[in-house]
């Protein structure tokens, strides 16, 4: 079995989707293959990053400061109170109430600090898990598998603001994959940023070139939604097809009104 073969197979591998045969093939060749080796652990380093995202835990050295602090003022507090039998009783009263103030002083402190820093840990932490989370997203599309590059397609779920990577792959599996479904889950997924011009764009092109009457009529509502005049062209040329589903007809005749 060929080097390309095997990362081919690699998440079906992952899931258990592998037959007999296949698997004892598998399993060969990754004895003797380091690449493919390589290609396996990181398809399951990414895979894990979706399953078990980390909580990002605060630093502990904001924590360890503010003990020693509080370990200083207790000694100061004790020679006050020693020094209490030696002066005027009010005087040692109020070093003492100074030192109980500069405590929680010293306590509210710490803990702003240690919230500082654990807001600073948590934003880096958030933004490593968005690379490893656009990095996955973008090799599961790209799976021989089509389930797994539906599985990619969803992943979009996770990003409140993609970036323009994540927009275009989506097209892509739009405009060119050879299954149906993923393409309908990838005109279902870019339903949600018709606001981006990328997308604008692609469904006009897909409702140029999709030849499946159930994603055409998913692309004509969302166009007709969009008030997309640039869909109007594109429509009429539909209804002009003799491969054109009549149903689909129906429905274009019905909604293009709405953006004449």
């Amino acid at each position: 079995m060929k080097s390309n073969h095997i990362k081919e197979l690699i998440a079906d591998y992952l899931d258990g989707f592998l037959d007999t045969d296949q698997l004892k093939e598998v399993e060969s060749h990754l004895k003797n293959c380091e690449s493919c080796n390589a290609e396996l652990e990181a398809t399951r380093v990414l895979l894990k990053a979706f399953k078990e995202e980390q909580t990002a835990r605060p630093s502990k050295q904001v924590k360890a400061r503010f003990y020693q602090m509080l370990e200083e003022e207790k000694q100061n507090s004790s020679k006050v109170i020693q020094l209490e039998h030696r002066g005027n009783w009010v005087s040692g009263m109020l070093k003492i109430a100074a030192g109980i103030a500069l405590l929680a002083g010293t306590f509210a402190l710490g803990k702003f600090q240690q919230q500082q820093q654990s807001n600073l840990e948590i934003a880096a932490l958030e933004n490593k898990s968005q690379e490893i989370k656009e990095t996955a997203m973008l090799s599961l599309m790209e799976n021989q598998s089509a389930s797994r590059r539906i599985q990619g397609v969803n992943y979009i779920e996770e990003f409140a603001q993609p970036d323009d990577a994540i927009i275009k792959a989506l097209a892509d599996r739009m405009l060119f994959d050879d299954n149906k479904n993923v393409r309908l889950s990838a005109v279902e997924a870019l339903g949600n940023f018709t606001a981006s011009t990328i997308v604008k764009e692609a469904f006009i092109a897909a409702l140029e070139t999709e030849n499946d009457p159930s994603i055409q009529i998913t692309i004509i509502h969302t166009l007709v939604d969009m008030q997309e005049k640039k869909a109007i062209a594109p429509m009429q040329k539909l209804l002009q097809q003799q491969e054109t589903q009549p149903f689909v007809k129906k429905e274009i005749k019905t909604l293009l009104p709405n953006i004449i």
